[in-house]
């Protein structure tokens, strides 16, 4: 019985997190990598809580994708 109720959460857990990829605004399943080269993923893991000018150039020079991290100036 214990293992059915296992079963049951990990079945609901998986359906749950394929869901929530798809309905996200992410795009992470239109792309076969996870970011565009090494500038998108340094910014990702460090730098999107304090984006700068430079960041949205090369976000556009360079065709980034995923959820978009606004721009305030003089922060």
């Amino acid at each position: 019985m214990k293992k059915m109720i296992v079963l049951i959460f990990m079945v609901l857990f998986l359906v749950s997190c394929g869901q929530s990829s798809l309905m996200s605004r992410s795009e992470f399943l239109q792309h076969d990598t996870m970011y565009k080269n090494w500038d998108h993923m340094k910014f990702s893991w460090f730098g999107s809580d304090k984006a700068a000018s430079q960041d949205v150039e090369k976000s556009i020079d360079q065709q980034w994708w995923g959820i978009e991290v606004p721009y305030v100036p003089g922060q």
